[in-house]
């Protein structure tokens, strides 16, 4: 994924892969929010949990956005689990 500009307070949308189930993914909703312990750095608020940020994170602007780029990777002509 390309990185992304991202302001405290943004409502993302992150493709999320089940760490139990490793074929299963949703998109979910998320907030991204200040580090608790690093003013400088932000993190995603997802399933009240803090994720660092990481440069191959799944994060969309836009559901639809997100939604697209799933069905490009798990839709079942391209998805090899």
């Amino acid at each position: 994924m390309e990185k992304k500009e991202y302001q405290v307070g943004d409502q993302v949308f992150v493709i999320y892969r089940n760490p139990h189930t490793a074929n299963v993914a949703n998109i979910k909703s998320a907030e991204i929010v200040q580090h608790p312990d690093n003013p400088n750095q932000q993190v995603l608020f997802l399933h009240n949990t803090l994720h660092v940020i990481e440069d191959d994170d799944a994060i969309f602007h836009s559901y639809e956005e997100a939604e697209q780029t799933y069905n490009a990777y798990f839709s079942g002509d391209h998805y090899e689990g």
